[in-house]
């Protein structure tokens, strides 16, 4: 495996309002992504997270996915983030995941946050979504999954588990703790982009973007502001870890009925 040269962007959002998030992360990227083979967005990084999924969404291909598509081939590097998405006559929490090739994965929320009310607009995702890219199998996720270690798991099928999310300062702690063990319990590196600032609602967010490793060793960890993250992450040495320590074969076999994983 090669290295992967991994980019995370927290940022403060715009509330609803896609075009200044998408004018906001393109000078991001244009001036500190240089030089990466992945740029992670927060959730919901064109909107903030609303529950005012109507006039807030998207089409499957619409401004956004275009918009994925261009940056990713400008910078030769894959591109994602969740944004809402309207498909037929639901609306999904979607992450959009774009190639420099043109090629563009899905991924739908699978756990709503129902305290949020976010199970009320949202249709929940029944699909993991692995993407292979230059060497890499990687598994990206959105925020509350974080919380859910059997829709995490790995079985030897990734080596990098992402989650984008909008995490909120009041549960600063649980991400602090939950994001290494989804590491170190799937024997992968693990990263997580959060927003920060105050949303439209009040709520606050305190930043905490944070890489590690299948030691859950803390490669990388942003503060509460605005900030850009960049690791270069060993294929190599992931690979000699997991060799001498292979603790996926002895894992306990289940199923989650009605997901496919």
């Amino acid at each position: 495996m090669r290295d992967l040269r991994l980019t995370l962007i927290q940022q403060e959002l715009h509330w609803h309002n896609p075009a200044a998030n998408r004018d906001m992360f393109a000078g991001i990227i244009a001036s500190h992504a240089a030089d990466s083979d992945l740029i992670v967005l927060p959730e919901t990084f064109t909107t903030g997270f609303t529950m005012e999924a109507n006039g807030n969404d998207e089409p499957v291909d619409g401004a956004t996915t275009d918009w994925l598509r261009e940056l990713a081939a400008a910078h030769d590097a894959a591109i994602c983030g969740s944004l809402i998405i309207r498909d037929g006559d639901h609306y999904f929490n979607r992450l959009v995941w774009a190639q420099p090739d043109g090629a563009v994965h899905t991924y739908d929320k699978r756990h709503l946050f129902h305290m949020g009310g976010e199970d009320k607009p949202f249709t929940r995702g029944s699909r993991r979504l692995i993407v292979r890219f230059r060497d890499w199998r990687i598994c990206p996720l959105i925020c509350y999954d974080l919380r859910f270690p059997g829709w995490s798991r790995g079985r030897n099928d990734y080596d990098l588990l992402l989650y984008v999310a909008n995490w909120p300062a009041s549960r600063k702690s649980a991400w602090e703790t939950l994001l290494p063990a989804r590491a170190v319990e799937n024997l992968c590196y693990a990263a997580g982009v959060n927003r920060t600032g105050t949303d439209g609602l009040g709520k606050d967010y305190a930043g905490g973007s944070m890489i590690v490793d299948y030691l859950g060793t803390k490669l990388a960890v942003a503060g509460t502001a605005s900030e850009v993250l960049r690791v270069t992450l060993s294929g190599a040495e992931l690979v000699r870890y997991r060799e001498k320590f292979p603790a996926w074969k002895d894992a306990d076999d289940f199923r989650i009925d009605g997901a496919q994983v």
